[in-house]
């Protein structure tokens, strides 16, 4: 069995509950309430950053949590290696997220040599932030239980808007492994459209529990409407 569908079913909502300065929300008890919310309301899984934030939620929802850390803001900085990776598994998360795209690490190891040694720690799940095809086979050949779209638009001169729907249907069609749709997904037409391109787990974030960034998004939208 893979790891990651022992966790998530097929179809499950994951929330990520995130907040930085200068957001009001920003803060581990707040965001722990908002991962309650969020799992009163259905949700089957958070996402949270940091040892902190991931220690509260871990300790107030009784569903899975999906960890990262963020190191820095350049280049690959979540959850860039494999000691950061086991010690957010030590505080409390289920799966651990990391980059899992080919630019080069900090440490010059591969994601593949990363992995090796979460193996070898007695780590667990391990879901690969990729950002296009080839990185989520590698990232799926290397180990990962699980590859996600996080990154699409993040690492090259493309800034587009809207869920990259077409890097989904890619991913299920040539990697062996569950894909989780992330990034950008706003709507529930946006939800319905990545598990009809073959998601196996939906993760929404900042339309759920970002209104500081959702706002100034719809905001923008909005003004684009000349009347």
């Amino acid at each position: 069995m893979n790891r990651f569908t022992e966790i998530f079913r097929a179809g499950s909502l994951v929330v990520s509950c995130q907040a930085y300065p200068p957001n009001p929300l920003s803060g581990s008890a707040t965001m722990a309430l908002m991962a309650a919310a969020a799992e009163l309301g259905g949700a089957e899984g958070i996402r949270a950053n940091g040892l902190a934030d991931i220690a509260a939620i871990a300790a107030t929802v009784a569903i899975p949590v999906i960890g990262i850390d963020k190191i820095g803001s350049e280049g690959v900085f979540i959850t860039p290696d494999a000691e950061t990776a086991m010690a957010l598994f030590r505080a409390g998360a289920t799966v651990v997220a990391m980059d899992g795209t080919q630019r080069e690490r900090r440490n010059g190891r591969s994601f593949a040599e990363e992995i090796a040694r979460i193996r070898d720690a007695g780590g667990g799940a391990i879901m690969a932030d990729v950002d296009d095809v080839r990185a989520g086979a590698a990232a799926a050949e290397a180990g990962a239980d699980a590859v996600a779209t996080t990154l699409s638009g993040y690492t090259g001169d493309a800034h587009p808007m809207e869920p990259d729907l077409d890097l989904i249907a890619a991913l299920v069609a040539e990697v062996d492994c569950p894909i989780v749709a992330e990034g950008r997904i706003r709507t529930a037409a946006d939800l319905i459209a990545a598990r009809q391109a073959g998601a196996w787990t939906v993760v929404m974030g900042t339309a759920v529990t970002n209104p500081f960034e959702h706002v100034a998004y719809l905001r923008s939208t909005l003004e684009t409407v000349r009347t």
